[in-house]
């Protein structure tokens, strides 16, 4: 094991590297897989390098715990804008996530549907390619972008490409209050349905989920007064859906938690699956799905099934808009059925040549993301 304390090591580690190197953060999201290869852990390089609450915006070391980040931000008033899930329960895996792993994964709660992904509040980053040079893209303001959008594509790399050593964040303050509006005994079409009107509301909606169960949840946040007026007026306009309960502050918050971080599989056997699509098509995936359970987030763009152990979902979805990604799964599983989708021909070819200019020795999670 090779753990760097700054990033002249890192550099020396990567450019003097005779084999394979398996990149690890806090070892926290291990749904994928590298080759074999001698560990680099990256969890040393960590602190936080600027932080102005004023411009809205940080400058963190990767290897910097998620939860010091967030504490750091709560402090005064602010979050990272995409909501990052946890998702050691439903993984099983133990340690302390890293807000480099959270980028390499462009790991994104429920708000990515209001607020954007992990790369969309991402401005900049530093990381070392595999020849163990320094590269530097962004910047630490918002208006700083120039040359190739690096940013963009470090964000869910899985580390295939470099190697980050600091990120830039632009924030958002934390809303002084929030309600959901929980909505009972909708069939999924049904459910889609009300996200879709939702969305398309005045009301600024910044969560739209539904779980067997617990109902479908429509999230607002804001300021008091507006939050019970806009649940109210969502509330009447949606009348036809039926009438919803109405969870407020820690119970709101406890509700989202738990559909951030999939805590409905957590603990459970079998395989779990994420489903990126198109919210309209939501329905007839879980058609083809029926005999498993499913979970819809992102207003049915997400959707996260627990399939029997071994199961090929992807074979039992067939064709359709989008891709699925095996998150939880034996080892014997995942030998059989890639973690990551087949990617088209031209989108394979992209992604060949950027790590071949990134990583010409092919040495940073080899295979990874085969």
């Amino acid at each position: 094991m090779i753990r760097p304390e700054t990033e002249a090591d890192l550099v020396e580690a990567v450019r003097t590297a005779t084999g394979p190197l398996r990149l690890k953060g806090g070892g926290t999201r291990s749904f994928g897989q590298a080759d074999a290869g001698q560990e680099l852990v990256l969890s040393g390089l960590a602190g936080v390098t600027l932080y102005e609450p004023g411009a809205l915006t940080l400058v963190v070391r990767a290897g910097t715990p998620l939860a010091e980040v967030e504490a750091t931000l709560a402090a005064e008033g602010q979050r990272l804008p995409f909501e990052p899930p946890d998702l050691r329960a439903l993984l099983g895996t133990e340690g302390v996530s890293t807000i480099g792993g959270v980028v390499a994964a462009n790991a994104s709660g429920p708000r990515r549907m209001q607020a954007g992904a992990c790369r969309d509040s991402l401005i900049g980053v530093r990381f070392v390619d595999g020849t163990g040079a320094v590269i530097r893209n962004g910047g630490r303001v918002m208006k700083n972008v120039t040359g190739y959008d690096l940013v963009k594509l470090m964000a869910g790399s899985h580390g295939t490409l470099g190697a980050l050593t600091e990120v830039s964040f632009k924030l958002l303050p934390v809303p002084a209050d929030e309600a959901t509006l929980v909505f009972s005994d909708l069939p999924p079409e049904r459910a889609v349905s009300l996200m879709a009107d939702a969305m398309g509301s005045p009301f600024e909606v910044t969560g739209a989920a539904h779980e067997r169960g617990v109902g479908t949840c429509l999230r607002l946040e804001g300021l008091a007064a507006s939050v019970l007026y806009r649940a109210e007026e969502l509330a009447r306009r949606l009348r036809r859906y039926g009438s919803p309960r109405r969870e407020t502050a820690a119970a709101s918050a406890a509700l989202w938690r738990s559909i951030r971080d999939v805590a409905a599989f957590a603990g459970k056997p079998g395989d779990v699956w994420s489903v990126s699509t198109r919210a309209s098509d939501a329905p007839g995936l879980i058609d083809r799905a029926a005999a498993w359970d499913v979970l819809m987030d992102w207003g049915g763009a997400r959707l996260w099934f627990r399939t029997d152990e071994g199961s090929d979902l992807r074979a039992v979805l067939g064709s359709f808009v989008g891709h699925a990604t095996l998150v939880r799964a034996s080892p014997e599983t995942r030998a059989r059925l890639a973690t990551f989708p087949p990617e088209p021909p031209a989108i394979a070819a992209l992604a060949q040549g950027l790590r071949a200019r990134f990583d010409p020795r092919g040495i940073l999670n080899p295979g990874l993301m085969a």
